[in-house]
């Protein structure tokens, strides 16, 4: 059975109230392993990888009235389109405030703890703390490349120095390329 075969059933099977997280790991043994819950740290992998699966269209448009407002006060306060926060948010959390990435990023807009401490977050699962230090750092990346919307996008995905040693490119990473990709589509999508 192919995996987009087997994520595509289990989307539509699982009864999620905010997002779904699906692990990906294959084990010693070479066996492939797929489910919602994360491999334990004892155990022995040859590569791991989790997807986050978005909710019903329902469920989403929720979560994006939910959030709404203090989408727009974080945009307005920072002086960016709220669009493009939507957009980011929906790609990095799904509008999920509880959000945990694998590396470690928490919250809406999935800070990493040294981005938090740098802009005051003490509380990454805070709508709106995670808010406004998500969008002063993405102001800070757009004002660092110039107003240059991928490069700021590919900066708060692989971090301004990746952008940097790759003289001012997007880097060569598959998962980058996507990133900015998503968040352009969504952000022309949203500003309609």
């Amino acid at each position: 059975m192919k995996l987009w075969y087997f994520l595509l059933i289990f989307t539509i099977n699982v009864n999620a109230t905010e997002s779904t997280v699906i692990y990906k790991y294959y084990d010693t043994k070479g066996v492939l392993h797929l489910t919602n819950k994360p491999p334990k740290k004892k155990d022995k992998l040859l590569y791991a990888r989790s997807y986050l699966l978005p909710t019903t269209p329902q469920r989403s448009a929720l979560k994006i009235n939910k959030h709404s407002e203090l989408i727009t006060q974080a945009a307005n306060k920072i002086q960016i389109s709220s669009a493009l926060l939507h957009a980011i948010v929906q790609v990095e959390s799904a509008y999920n405030p509880k959000a945990v990435s694998p590396k470690g990023a928490v919250g809406l807009m999935q800070l990493m703890p040294a981005t938090a401490k740098r802009y005051g977050v003490k509380n990454r699962t805070d709508p709106a703390e995670n808010l406004a230090g998500g969008t002063r750092y993405l102001r800070d990346l757009l004002t660092m490349f110039n107003g240059n919307l991928s490069l700021a996008l590919a900066a708060y995905n692989a971090g301004e120095n990746a952008v940097k040693r790759y003289n001012n490119t997007i880097p060569p990473y598959r998962e980058t390329r996507n990133y900015v990709k998503k968040i352009n589509k969504l952000y022309a999508k949203f500003s309609q």
